[in-house]
């Protein structure tokens, strides 16, 4: 997974050269990186017990569906209830997730909007650090662990990419298969990150007062991606939910707090002024 920022970081370079100011520009980026990626080096699971059971019997408690053979999750549905169009959707959305944030954050960058640029930046390490903690403090399984092994965790579970296997076979190219099987911990079920990348962006584009057009089309994206996380069986749709409040809460914290301190506003701009 680390290889995949490492990639996005060089394009980035690439388009707007290598400078000491972009890469101090960059600083957000390569930390939520390299915090991502070090996580494998300590499992949340030897932190907290994992939950496999409870989270599900919760979805299947407040979202179930009620089938001639029982109640199942909205996932399990979608295992069952699925077309091609929606197949290919599903993969698109879920290929949005880094880039599309990254896209944006260069674009403000070039377009000169520094402040909006460091701030959009930080909200979104922001974010990353807070559900990082998440899953530190509660260790879940995903939809598919319990599908596939049942409620029993089982340490070094291999990544698996689930439901997103048909967008795979409809191109005829491993994309989510050398993405997911590379996964080091599938217990980071809680909360949602997926649900938090687009929505961040969102904000941010309304923020800096985009076009209409553009903050639509984030929109569109981001409720794509949240339908995606449970159509694919990645997610549960509580952990789409407390994804979505982690941003919330992490970006009224970010904003209404830590940003509007007197000492942390001046570090800001000086920030500002070196990018």
């Amino acid at each position: 997974m680390f290889s995949i920022y490492i990639i996005l970081f060089w394009l980035f370079l690439v388009v707007l050269r290598p400078t000491r100011k972009v890469a101090l520009a960059l600083l957000p980026w390569l930390v939520f990186a390299v915090c991502y990626d070090s996580m494998r080096f300590f499992p949340n699971y030897k932190v907290n017990p994992i939950d496999v059971r409870g989270i599900f019997e919760a979805e299947r408690s407040l979202f179930g569906i009620a089938t001639a053979s029982g109640t199942i999750i909205p996932g399990e549905w979608f295992s069952a209830h699925h077309c091609a169009v929606a197949d290919f959707m599903a993969g698109v959305f879920y290929l949005c997730w880094v880039p599309v944030p990254l896209a944006y954050a260069i674009s403000l960058y070039l377009r000169g909007k520094r402040e909006m640029y460091l701030r959009f930046s930080i909200a979104f390490l922001f974010v990353n650090l807070v559900g990082f903690c998440g899953y530190y403090i509660y260790p879940a399984a995903p939809p598919w662990y319990a599908l596939k092994y049942g409620f029993e965790p089982v340490l070094n579970t291999p990544g698996n990419v689930a439901g997103l296997i048909r967008f795979d076979q409809l191109l005829g190219v491993p994309v989510f298969q050398s993405i997911y099987g590379n996964n080091s911990n599938v217990f980071a079920a809680v909360p949602s990150l997926h649900a938090a990348y687009m929505l961040v962006t969102t904000i941010y584009a309304v923020k800096a007062r985009e076009h209409k057009l553009t903050i639509a089309i984030f929109a569109f994206i981001c409720m794509g991606i949240w339908w995606t996380a449970v159509y694919s069986t990645h997610h549960y749709i509580i952990d789409v939910l407390l994804g979505i409040l982690t941003t919330i809460v992490a970006v009224a914290v970010l904003e209404g707090c830590i940003l509007r301190n007197a000492a942390v506003g001046k570090a800001l701009k000086k920030y500002i002024a070196r990018i």
